[in-house]
């Protein structure tokens, strides 16, 4: 299949992170009035909130000498290098040097800055191709925003290429053997067949058995602004009111050896089932839901960084070679419209 030769510079490209898109960069608890440094699709940030509460991202380095700001403080609406004490604004400009009075480098807008959106548990950040290229829209999902939904958003580093962890997501079949004594994923056939359908947005990759609410059954990849991955996964009625348990995922690139993980842990519920499910899920249910993404852990950071070269794929894996599928064309168009 062509689009997966190593050769091939768009899928060089594609393997790096696309640009000119949304990712999810940390969960909104992580940020507060200190700054943190990230490093996401290569590039090193330093996010912080301002004196509003709204989160600021710029480029982790000082137009001084390249020290990280991510070592400063944050002072007002500035972050203050740590070295000199250079101040910058959530823009990009440097609003003061300290240590000389009418520096040249004050009032210039030096700094790369990143657009943010903060939305239910999550920082996301817009990584452009260059400095100058505008946000595009950004699309959550609805269950994210509809009032009879209630979840909890968790995050995860795992080193491994952040493509490996998308392909996870679109793999139904893996559920009936990494996942086989797990408390939800234990049930169903061990054998089946793989179907795709094309949906608004996106795919669906699902068992053509039809075996639904028994095991990882299907699952959607879809894109509007963000990659992400809606899964239902069958709860046992011990699990209390909601039906089942729905995930939607995010991947974001750290580098091209470690990816971070964002997973929503959701159910529709309200009232008082809302508040039942809320206390099994932090008595009794979320340390079973780490144990099975420790399982997806382990074993995808056991794979080695050059087994894409080197894959055999079957039918099982249509649902990953269609999203490969998806990126490459996605990253050609945009090198065409930029030509």
């Amino acid at each position: 299949m062509a689009v997966l030769e190593p050769t091939d510079p768009i899928w060089a490209a594609v393997v790096s992170g696309l640009r000119d898109q949304w990712y999810a960069i940390c969960v909104s608890s992580e940020v507060d009035d200190k700054p943190v440094g990230l490093t996401r699709l290569g590039e090193r940030l330093v996010v912080w909130r301002d004196s509003a509460g709204a989160v600021r991202a710029l480029e982790d380095r000082c137009p001084h000498r390249g020290a990280s700001l991510s070592l400063g403080s944050v002072q007002g609406d500035c972050i203050a290098c740590g070295y000199h004490g250079v101040q910058v604004r959530g823009d990009g400009t440097v609003a003061s040097v300290p240590a000389l009075e009418h520096a040249g480098l004050e009032g210039r807008a030096l700094v790369r800055t990143y657009p943010i959106i903060e939305h239910n548990q999550t920082i996301y950040a817009w990584f452009g191709s260059d400095k100058g290229t505008p946000p595009g829209a950004l699309d959550l999902p609805s269950e994210l925003s509809e009032p009879e939904w209630d979840g909890f958003q968790c995050s995860a580093t795992w080193q491994c290429h952040y493509l490996y962890a998308f392909d996870n997501l679109v793999d139904p079949m893996h559920g009936s053997y990494l996942h086989a004594q797990s408390h939800t994923l234990s049930g169903g056939a061990s054998q089946d067949r793989m179907v795709l359908e094309d949906i608004d947005g996106g795919f669906n990759i699902a068992r053509a058995s039809g075996q639904r609410g028994m095991n990882f059954d299907s699952g959607d990849f879809l894109f509007s602004g963000i990659d992400w991955i809606r899964i239902d996964v069958p709860y046992p009625h011990s699990a209390g009111p909601g039906g089942p348990f729905r995930i939607i995922g995010y991947v974001t690139p750290i580098d091209e050896s470690a990816c971070v993980v964002f997973f929503y842990r959701l159910r529709r519920v309200e009232g008082w089932a809302r508040n039942m499910w809320r206390f099994l899920y932090k008595t009794s249910l979320e340390g079973r839901h780490w144990h099975v993404l420790e399982q997806d852990r382990i074993m995808l950071e056991a794979i080695p960084s050059d087994a894409r070269y080197h894959e055999n794929l079957y039918q099982h894996d249509i649902g990953v070679s269609r999203l490969r599928h998806v990126l490459h064309s996605r990253m050609r168009d945009r090198l065409s419209a930029q030509a």
